[in-house]
C-alpha cells in the first residue's frame, strides 16, 4: 500500500514541477504567440511651469536669475541634474529668443507625457505641425510637482504664463516693451504672456502669446489672470 502511495507521489511531481515552472515563465516571458508587454517607460522631468513667481513679478534677475529659479526649483524635487532655461525672450540690442535657449527636445512633463517631439513641434513651424499643434493644454502643463495650475473658469485664473515672446518663439522687433525691461523690472513697463490652458481671447489661445499685461508686478499680472509664472525646459534634453 505505502509503495503505491510512493509511486502516485512521483508520478504526480512532473505535473507539479511543470506549473511551478509555467508560472515562472508567466512572470517572465509572455505566453507563446503573444505580443510581448513592456511597461511603460518613464521619462524624467524635463519641462514644467513654475509653481509660483520669485516674488518680484517682472524683475525674474534678467534671463540668468529665470534660469537659476528654475534650476532652483527642479533641484527641490529631484530633478536639478538638467541644463533649465527660462522660456523667455529679451528685446532690443542682443535681443535674445525664446526658442534659441531650450535644446532640441524632446520635452516630458512631470507626469512622464511628452508635450513636443522638437523645436519645429513645439512651435508649429509647418502648416501640418500647426494643424495637429503640440500636446500643451491645461492638463499637461504642470508645475515642477506635478500640479495643474488653475486656468479659465477656476478661481484664480492663473492660466497667464510669461514669455515676451511672439508665438514663433522669437523677440519682438517693435519699440513697445514685452518683456519687462528684459525681466528687471517689477514696476514699469509690460509682459506679453501666453495662455497655458490655450483659452479665451488673443491668438485663440496661443500657449505662448496672447497678449500683454497691464504692468509688471504680480498686481497687475493678478488683474490680467496670472500670477507671473512662466515654463522652464531643459535645454540637453534628448
Amino acid at each position: 500500500m505505502k509503495k503505491l502511495r510512493v509511486i502516485a507521489v512521483m508520478a504526480s511531481l512532473p505535473l507539479f514541477c511543470g506549473q511551478a515552472m509555467a508560472q515562472d515563465q508567466d512572470v517572465k516571458a509572455p505566453v507563446s504567440g503573444a505580443p510581448r508587454t513592456q511597461p511603460r517607460e518613464k521619462h524624467e522631468m524635463t519641462f514644467f511651469v513654475t509653481s509660483e513667481n520669485p516674488g518680484k513679478g517682472g524683475d525674474l534677475g534678467g534671463l540668468a536669475g529665470a534660469d537659476a529659479y528654475c534650476k532652483k526649483l527642479a533641484t527641490a524635487v529631484g530633478a536639478g541634474n538638467h541644463d533649465w532655461r527660462a522660456y523667455l525672450s529679451t528685446q532690443g540690442p542682443g535681443a535674445v529668443n525664446a526658442r534659441d535657449r531650450i535644446g532640441q527636445g524632446p520635452w516630458y512633463n512631470q507626469k512622464g507625457v511628452r508635450i513636443a517631439a522638437d523645436l519645429a513641434d513645439l512651435h508649429g513651424d509647418t502648416v501640418e505641425l500647426a494643424r495637429k499643434g503640440n500636446l500643451i493644454n491645461k492638463a499637461t502643463i504642470v508645475t515642477e510637482k506635478g500640479d495643474i495650475v488653475p486656468g479659465e473658469g477656476d478661481k484664480p485664473n492663473n492660466h497667464d504664463a510669461l514669455t515676451g515672446s511672439q508665438m514663433d518663439g522669437r523677440a519682438w522687433t517693435d519699440s513697445a516693451d514685452h518683456t519687462c525691461k528684459n525681466w528687471t523690472s517689477s514696476t514699469d513697463g509690460k509682459a506679453y504672456v501666453g495662455h497655458m490652458d490655450r483659452t479665451s481671447t488673443g491668438f485663440g489661445g496661443s500657449w505662448n502669446a496672447t497678449h500683454d499685461t497691464q504692468g509688471c508686478s504680480l498686481e497687475a499680472f493678478r488683474k490680467n489672470d496670472g500670477a507671473g509664472l512662466f515654463f522652464c525646459f531643459a535645454a540637453d534634453s534628448k
